[in-house]
């Protein structure tokens, strides 16, 4: 392999497969919908490694091994390993639910609220009753799935004028192409412009052919001298020249010529769509200036890149290796199940018919007739199905381990080797590390959805919606793994009693611990508001046993001893 072959980049961990070293090329049987003539050349290698992993999900690597000329790959065994790992990943990564948190609104129902507790409580019920329309649990959970899988994901949002709410949808990363401005330091965090495109097959029936569509979003000035400016909502003091436009179109794929990459498409052929109220989507203004379009990493991309990195990236091989002995042992445990039997002296049937001996079948009930010098021999491969599946779970182990989800995370790990409940911690630190990693790289993300959604709300002019600068909300995740609630609950009892945190704090470390509180601030609420009403019980016990023992108009009017009250 020359120097000028040999690949760095976010996808350099495939190298070692040679179906990548076919794609994008025409006669390529592993990746032959990349030989698209619209597709840029440098999105090729980004592509297939998607298509490679989504193949490794659905137990077909094989399968795409086999297209690309391996014909050997097709006996190998494939028994979801991967799916199970992706979706541990995604498990510990969501924890057992996710809520919008705005900073301050914890403090809304306190006596003397800080300001802007109440507008941020308000804030945060409004963004959590989106959430609750628009499913959002749900879409956290499709576009997760494919950011852990494929290391990318994407959200697109979008104005709903009859439902009177953004919209959110997820699509898959293998549509989506950024365009980053030359002008522009490459290691912007933001491009311009960006395309939404696949192709869409040719349907006989309905007469219509093969085409490629392009959904367009893209920054430029709301007039062609850029002399027009607008003030938005979000920002009431600055006068932007800027706006957000929406292109929406399809071009026949007979109609391409090469060179007619995705950012070249003849505008001059275009088919543009149209929406129910018969606006054309060609540079559709959409009042806003940003673009909607949130893409979401599984890894904190590398400096200078963009695209985030799988989970499965750095135990493909593994996974490999594993399908492999897999292989192997079902064959050996074929041979071990119908052992192979070699005969001497035997008397063999035959077939009346051809006058050729019959084969022999290893079964139950079957009798062979030997010869005086006869002997039979079973070859005995069970040693090495036994050693066949001790390699499996050594690399079961060695995969846990390097994809840092460990034995521990897998459930793999036999409980009697762990002496304590600190071991067991220490087991899972690589996992707390990775889950921590992965939250961090999308913390921001969430944070830039949660504020489009303020901001589309804003734009469309929506009830209870007004001016202003956007609250900061968050997204927060549950604990990814298991807590010890009993020390917790004693922890947060003698810090509490001990005037070493707030009540706030505390609720919000039993919040963290996994006990069912919904919302932080009503629980705080709750419970001072059950602080008082005994309080106020206690003082009027106390008065009604301060009365008796005076012997007053409460007490008892016959010179008995006053009744005790226990207060």
């Amino acid at each position: 392999m020359g120097l000028r072959q040999f690949v760095i980049d976010a996808w350099s961990w495939l190298n070692y497969k040679p179906v990548m070293a076919d794609a994008g090329r025409p006669a390529s049987r592993g990746f032959a919908e990349l030989a698209a003539s619209w597709l840029p050349s440098h999105e090729l290698r980004r592509l297939a490694a998607y298509k490679v992993l989504a193949s490794y999900d659905n137990n077909q690597a094989g399968q795409l091994a086999a297209a690309a000329g391996d014909e050997a790959a097709l006996e190998r065994r494939e028994l979801g390993d991967a799916a199970n790992l992706v979706d541990t990943a995604l498990g510990y990564l969501l924890g057992a639910d996710q809520q919008i948190a705005v900073a301050g609104a914890e403090h809304a129902d306190d006596e003397s609220p800080e300001p802007g507790a109440t507008e941020a409580a308000a804030a945060q019920d409004r963004l959590r009753k989106w959430a609750e329309k628009e499913l959002l649990t749900l879409r956290i959970q499709q576009a997760e799935r494919n950011a852990v899988l494929l290391g990318d994901s994407v959200y697109v949002l979008a104005w709903n004028p009859e439902k009177q709410r953004p919209t959110l949808r997820v699509y898959d990363p293998g549509f989506f192409f950024p365009q980053w401005d030359e002008d522009q330091d490459q290691d912007q965090d933001f491009p311009t412009r960006v395309h939404l495109a696949w192709e869409l097959p040719e349907d006989v029936e309905s007469g219509l052919k093969a085409r490629v569509r392009r959904v367009t979003y893209e920054l430029g000035p709301i007039s062609e001298d850029g002399s027009a400016v607008r003030t938005y909502p979000w920002d009431p003091g600055r006068a932007s020249n800027v706006t957000c436009y929406l292109t929406d179109a399809e071009w026949l794929l007979e109609d391409l010529k090469r060179g007619e990459t995705l950012d070249r498409l003849p505008v001059h052929k275009a088919a543009f769509r149209v929406r129910p109220d018969g606006t054309e989507l060609n540079r559709l203004d959409l009042l806003i200036d940003f673009l909607p379009v949130i893409h979401i990493t599984n890894t904190i991309p590398d400096g200078g890149e963009h695209w985030g990195r799988s989970a499965l990236a750095r135990v493909l091989q593994g996974l490999d290796e594993l399908a492999a002995t897999d292989s192997d042992s079902s064959a050996a445990s074929a041979t071990t199940g119908t052992p192979i039997i070699g005969l001497a002296g035997a008397r063999l049937p035959v077939d009346r018919a051809t006058g050729m001996p019959e084969k022999l079948k290893v079964e139950a009930g079957a009798v062979w007739q030997l010869g005086e010098s006869g002997r039979m021999d079973a070859l005995d491969t069970s040693p090495q199905l036994s050693e066949l599946r001790a390699r499996v779970e050594h690399l079961l182990d060695r995969i846990a381990a390097n994809s840092r989800i460990t034995a521990a995370g897998l459930g793999t790990l036999d409980a009697a080797e762990v002496p304590s409940g600190y071991a067991f911690k220490l087991a899972l630190a690589p996992l707390d590390a990775l889950v921590g990693t992965m939250r961090l790289a999308r913390e921001h993300k969430y944070r830039l959805l949660l504020k489009f959604v303020q901001r589309l709300y804003q734009a469309g002019r929506a009830e209870g919606w007004a001016g202003g600068e956007s609250v900061p909300a968050r997204l927060a995740w549950a604990p990814h793994t298991p807590t010890d609630r009993a020390a917790v609950l004693e922890e947060v009892v003698k810090a509490y009693g001990a005037g070493a945190i707030s009540l706030e704090t505390a609720v919000q470390m039993l919040l963290d611990a996994g006990y069912p509180i919904n919302d932080a601030s009503q629980e705080v609420a709750r419970i001072r508001g059950q602080a008082e009403e005994r309080m106020r019980q206690a003082k009027e016990v106390a008065a009604v046993s301060s009365g008796e023992e005076q012997g007053g108009p409460a007490g008892p009017q016959t010179g008995k001893p006053p009744a005790t009250v226990a207060v």
